[in-house]
């Protein structure tokens, strides 16, 4: 990537098209000598809009990532990145503070209960404000803009009311709440209004939409016409879902590689080749369903409908949010569970959980999603879940099972996986015995329909209906 432009102003006006996403594509990198480079980070959404950034003169604004950040342009192979910085008091109210323990908790059906703190609200305020308006000065006349989730909900009317040129679209990662749970927001009508400044919203389920538009006729008092909002002015906003996905073809290229699958056999031989070798990945995150489902599979060594010499299992739970308490004491129930667990039924060089609280590069997640025979994926409430999907992509030869919370945006797609409630424990065991015991043709039967699905509808196919959608409104 190149070096930063000395005068940030230099493209201001010019980009017809412009994601805005709280972070930027790429990583800052910081030599032992101090200098800073940069490293594309991974991720579906950069797959997604680099086509459409290819067709146009586009441009990605977002944060670094770290407090103080660059505000000169990037120049980053087909796209410019243009950087929010944010300092370290900002960081904590807006970021760890409102998006992460205000909205993402109530978003996530109150699993861990939300704090409503008014500075935090103020500078979320502020933030989005810094946002809007950086985004407002780039974009051309007429410009299309792409916004995206939690972080940023008040950016579409603070860029409608400076720019009523622009066709503004705004996608949200995560669920969003039922009235009973939104209504608690102190701030619940500013969020609202925020997002009706878009033309089009967009939510990984029907549901969330449904709740929107319900949200907006009952406490904004807009007139409502099934996923579509009338405002006074009369602009119409489009309400839809718009399930995300992957990018199936470059994944299952690389599971089908000769280092992947020796990597797979690799990681089987150092879980001592056990006749079935159990998955689960995961940010530590207390809305992903960790402690349930390892306290599942324990269940099932102490009734010895399973053991160590047939079935073992790899936990990786990828650090989060660690300056975070909720995160910190999730992190120590869990290393006491697996703890206790291993102790119980683990045998020396044999342990039932490798549990992996560590970050690992893709080629080594599509080694062990080859390598397992049954993911669990349940967590107790998520937008999507792309790793169900990312399995499903690495099963080469059409085998695996499958095991879903019903509570993944991920289940109202993947319908011949193993669905379960997680929070039933009995029937989460009852559904991982199912996948562990079910013949090959029936674990056949499934994940090529699954297969079918993921690679018909991928993270290119979502962009594609997401801007045609926009585009028409």
């Amino acid at each position: 990537m190149s070096a930063p432009q000395n005068d940030r102003n230099d493209q201001e006006g010019t980009f017809d098209f412009i994601v805005v996403a709280n972070r930027l594509p790429v990583d800052r990198v910081v030599a032992e000598d101090g200098e800073v480079s940069w490293r594309r980070s991974p991720g579906g959404l950069v797959t997604a809009v680099e086509p459409v950034m290819q067709s146009h003169d586009g441009a990605w604004l977002g944060w670094d990532g770290a407090p103080d950040g660059p505000e000169d342009h990037l120049d980053e192979s087909d796209m410019t990145l243009v950087p929010i910085a944010l300092d370290a008091d900002e960081i904590e109210r807006f970021y760890e503070g409102f998006s992460n323990a205000t909205l993402w908790p109530l978003y996530h059906d109150a699993v861990a209960k939300p704090e409503f703190h008014r500075e935090w609200w103020d500078t979320y305020v502020a933030v989005n404000r810094r946002f809007a308006e950086r985004t407002a000065r780039i974009a051309a006349e007429g410009a299309t803009v792409w916004v995206h989730d939690y972080q940023l909900q008040l950016v579409p009317a603070m860029l409608r009311e400076a720019r009523p040129d622009l066709k503004i679209g705004f996608f949200l990662h995560i669920p969003f709440p039922p009235s009973e749970l939104f209504v608690q927001l102190p701030w619940r009508r500013q969020i609202l209004e925020g997002l009706l400044g878009a033309d089009l919203v967009g939510f990984q389920r029907a549901g969330g939409a449904e709740n929107f538009v319900r949200l907006v006729r009952q406490r904004v008092g807009h007139r409502t016409q099934r996923d579509v909002v009338h405002l006074p002015d009369g602009r119409t906003v489009h309400a839809a879902a718009f399930p995300i996905s992957i990018d199936y073809e470059g994944l299952a290229e690389l599971s089908r590689t000769d280092e992947v699958s020796e990597r797979a056999t690799e990681i089987r031989e150092q879980m001592g080749n056990p006749a079935k070798l159990l998955l689960g990945v995961d940010r530590l995150d207390y809305t992903k369903g960790i402690y349930t489902r390892l306290k599942a599979f324990g269940e099932l060594l102490e009734e010895e409908e399973l053991s160590v010499e047939d079935a073992v299992m790899i936990q990786v739970a990828t650090p989060s949010r660690e300056r975070v308490d909720e995160y910190r004491r999730l992190r120590d129930e869990i290393d006491r569970l697996v703890g206790r667990i291993n102790g119980d039924y683990g045998r020396i060089g044999r342990p039932a959980i490798s549990y992996l609280h560590s970050s690992y590069p893709k080629d080594e997640m599509a080694a062990m999603f080859r390598a397992s025979d049954v993911m669990v994926v349940t967590p107790l409430r998520d937008g999507m879940n792309l790793v169900a999907k990312e399995y499903v992509a690495c099963r080469q030869d059409d085998d695996g099972a499958l095991v879903l919370s019903e509570f993944a945006g991920a289940a109202d797609e993947l319908k011949q996986a193993f669905l379960v409630n997680p929070y039933d424990i009995d029937g989460m065991k009852a559904a991982i015995l199912q996948a562990v015991r079910s013949q090959p043709r029936e674990l056949s039967r499934r994940m090529k329909a699954m297969r079918r699905t993921v690679r018909e509808h991928d993270v290119v196919d979502w962009a594609e209906r997401f801007m045609t959608t926009l585009r028409a409104e």
